[in-house]
């Protein structure tokens, strides 16, 4: 069967693997070497140099292009690896227009790296195209859109930024980490950059670090897969079979971290102790009909806020949890609390952090594939 036509789920476990050559081993092998050995001067067998391709690497980068419906996969290092790429096909005075609730990480290279350099950022509220429309000048070559955004889950319809792009003609960039490709493509939906921090749903188990950028146009690839062999950013054959096994369930995953996600929001909108809940799910969530309308389901990260909460009792309750484990990152198979003010947004000011809702009483969850009684349970004796 052609993998154009494959279903999700068998793609993610077949898509650009193929039985080893030499062996018939029916998983792809680690291909753990530097160089290769070429037949004469410049004549080799596609690969010359692992920096620039690894098989191992290449057979996760076709997977990941097929699950996203798209023609290229690059793989970086790290998930920030993948956005540098990005920003570096822009030159001084160029101008990105981006979410004003955005990943800590994202900011800090936006502002701390790059503006230095000349490129100038605008952070607008993109759950209104109309705020995007506005700030769109002669100089603007890149929207980057997060959605489900981290960690108020603001919902962005992405066909109406790519409307936007192509009025423009501009860049757009979705970083599709939050939904994974099994609840969003947003190529399908006019993006021409999929960006993922692999770390999270992709890889599944919080032992590998790795981004990837994904889409369809021929000198785009081109550009990008130059930056990326100029630059080094490339990460080794080990981690790139980590997340080829890890994708293999990533369905599976996906399913029971929806359902888990849900049980958690309900039980959480009914505790007498919770005061906001920021999940898509919700019918009265911003843009629900716009997270219904471009994803699958709507995924196993939520946010709350407690009622009287101070910094202390914030702590206090982020610390009170039995199976679910406080630390950074998401996306894994088990659950974990993150208190977003001080771990993934603390580089973003105070003030900008709590203008899109990141105030300090906020609690951020990745709910894991554990047991939902578990984790109910476990989230009634933290909240008691």
């Amino acid at each position: 069967m052609e993998e154009k036509n494959m279903k999700f789920g068998t793609k993610a476990i077949h898509a650009g693997q193929h039985p080893d050559p030499s062996t018939g081993a029916i998983m792809t092998p680690i291909y753990q070497t530097s160089t290769y050995v070429q037949e004469s001067p410049g004549k080799n067998k596609g690969y010359g140099y692992a920096r620039g391709k690894n098989p191992t690497r290449v057979a996760l980068e076709d997977c990941l292009a097929a699950l996203e419906g798209g023609k290229h996969g690059i793989c970086f290092s790290s998930g920030m690896g993948s956005m540098d790429a990005v920003v570096k096909l822009l030159k001084p005075g160029d101008e990105v227009i981006t979410g004003d609730d955005l990943y800590g990480g994202s900011y800090r290279m936006f502002t701390k790296i790059y503006e230095p350099f000349g490129i100038k950022f605008h952070f607008v509220n993109m759950c209104d195209p109309e705020n995007v429309s506005k700030a769109v000048n002669k100089n603007t070559k890149l929207i980057w859109a997060e959605t489900p955004t981290n960690p108020t889950m603001q919902i962005i319809d992405i066909a109406a930024m790519s409307k936007i792009a192509k009025a423009n003609n501009l860049l757009l960039a979705v970083d599709n980490t939050f939904a994974s490709p099994y609840l969003q493509n947003p190529l399908s939906l006019g993006a021409d950059i999929v960006m993922h921090s692999v770390t999270k749903y992709l890889g599944g188990h919080s032992d590998v670090v790795m981004g990837a950028l994904i889409m369809n146009d021929d000198k785009l690839h081109e550009q990008l897969y130059f930056i990326l062999n100029s630059c080094g950013a490339n990460p080794g054959p080990m981690d790139s079979w980590l997340v080829l096994r890890g994708v293999k369930t990533l369905h599976l995953r996906m399913e029971r971290h929806c359902y888990n996600g849900r049980k958690v929001a309900e039980f959480l909108k009914t505790h007498p102790k919770v005061d906001k809940i920021y999940w898509p799910g919700f019918t009265d969530h911003p843009n629900h009909e716009i997270a219904k309308k471009q994803m699958k389901d709507f995924g196993g990260m939520i946010s709350f806020t407690t009622k009287n909460a101070t910094l202390e009792s914030t702590f206090k309750l982020a610390s009170s949890f039995k199976v679910f484990s406080l630390a950074e990152s998401l996306g894994g198979v088990e659950s974990l609390i993150n208190h977003p003010a001080t771990m993934t947004h603390a580089s973003i000011p105070k003030t900008e952090r709590e203008k899109a809702g990141v105030v300090d009483s906020l609690l951020r969850l990745s709910v894991g594939v554990e047991d939902i009684d578990d984790l109910i349970a476990d989230l009634k004796q933290a909240l008691a």
